[in-house]
């Protein structure tokens, strides 16, 4: 199996929902949701791509940098690299039910273990999605990264209870997914926090020994009022660009959150990733782990947990040419001096 035989795959089951592009820029599908688009005239997903794409890297070729590590931990989770799968749901309803969605999260959550990283998991009005990411996570040991949609106390509390007992370690809220459409259109809509909802959703973490991300953070300002709410890490991340048309790549108002928070807490980011240069760019911006969604969906789509594997394989092959490249020993050695300063 390679990855052109696990698109080929992909693009015949998920039949047009999504068109399997040579580069996923968000141009074909623009404001295809549900589907696989960006909100709108598809502007925020291009800007991710494009915020990557203006970085430049500077080759440093004098240095004895051979064999690099790019092994990392992220709140305790051990890594081969500093990626997670994204967590995407909703299959049947987003891809027109190309897989089914047990067949689709169980090549996702194996597939990673199998390549010495992690999938996040994902929540939905149907409440089927998340046991079904659970019950495979629990199956590999608690290893997946639960993220519960910002829903009523209640509601919330009783998911926290199934991630806890599933044995997982980390759980998660996206916060961005309050602008999805489809959430409003099955009669569920979520809304924003407050500093104290905040307080309290990661004090439900925190009782259940588990550590505690919000995810869809764009502002310096909103990490900071994460930091003073207890939470343990964040993702920068404009959910794909799929709530909010016009809205800056992640690799554009990163810098601001790191100068924020930095060294506080963990910050993961999402959007846009594409390669392992792109992994290595966001490093040197200072991010201390990526994740990377609708390549993964294309890759367990049109090759299982196989496919899972080999995209892994070659974003950690890519990884390390680049740090090789730049002269980067360690990903913990990333850093802004890796990028051409204009």
């Amino acid at each position: 199996m390679n990855i052109k035989e696990i698109h080929d795959t992909a693009r015949s089951l998920v039949k047009g929902t999504c068109r399997v592009c040579p580069v996923c820029d968000g141009r074909a599908c623009a404001g295809e949701v549900p589907g696989m688009g960006g909100a709108g005239s598809g502007a925020s997903f291009r800007n991710n791509i494009a915020a990557l794409a203006a970085l430049r890297l500077t080759p440093r070729l004098i240095h004895s940098v051979r064999q690099p590590r790019t092994e990392t931990w992220i709140l305790g989770i051990p890594l081969a690299l500093p990626l997670i799968v994204g967590p995407i749901g909703g299959i049947s309803f987003n891809l027109g039910g190309a897989v089914s969605e047990e067949a689709y999260q169980r090549a996702v959550v194996d597939g990673a273990v199998q390549a010495g990283i992690i999938a996040a998991l994902p929540d939905a009005v149907v409440k089927e999605v998340m046991r079904i990411g659970l019950e495979c996570a629990r199956r590999q040991g608690g290893r997946g990264i639960p993220f519960i949609k910002p829903w009523e106390p209640e509601p919330f509390e009783e998911k926290m209870d199934m991630v806890a007992e599933a044995g997982c370690s980390v759980v998660g809220s996206d916060l961005d997914s309050i602008g999805l459409i489809t959430l409003s259109r099955m009669g569920h809509p979520v809304y924003p926090k407050s500093p104290r909802d905040l307080e309290g959703m990661a004090d439900m973490a925190h009782k259940r020994s588990l550590k505690f991300l919000i995810k869809g953070i764009m502002a310096a300002e909103d990490a900071r009022i994460c930091l003073e709410a207890g939470v343990d890490g964040i993702v920068v991340s404009n959910h794909g660009g799929r709530v909010l048309d016009h809205v800056a790549g992640t690799a554009e108002v990163l810098p601001s959150v790191v100068s924020a928070v930095k060294g506080r807490m963990a910050i993961l980011v999402d959007g846009g990733i594409r390669s392992g240069v792109d992994l290595l760019k966001m490093l040197a911006l200072g991010a201390d782990a990526v994740m990377i969604g609708r390549p993964y969906s294309v890759a367990a789509i049109g090759g299982g947990a196989e496919g899972v594997v080999l995209c892994t394989d070659i974003y950690r092959e890519q990884l390390a040419q680049a740090m090789v490249m730049t002269g980067c020993p360690d990903v913990a050695q990333a850093g802004r001096h890796l990028l051409h300063q204009r």
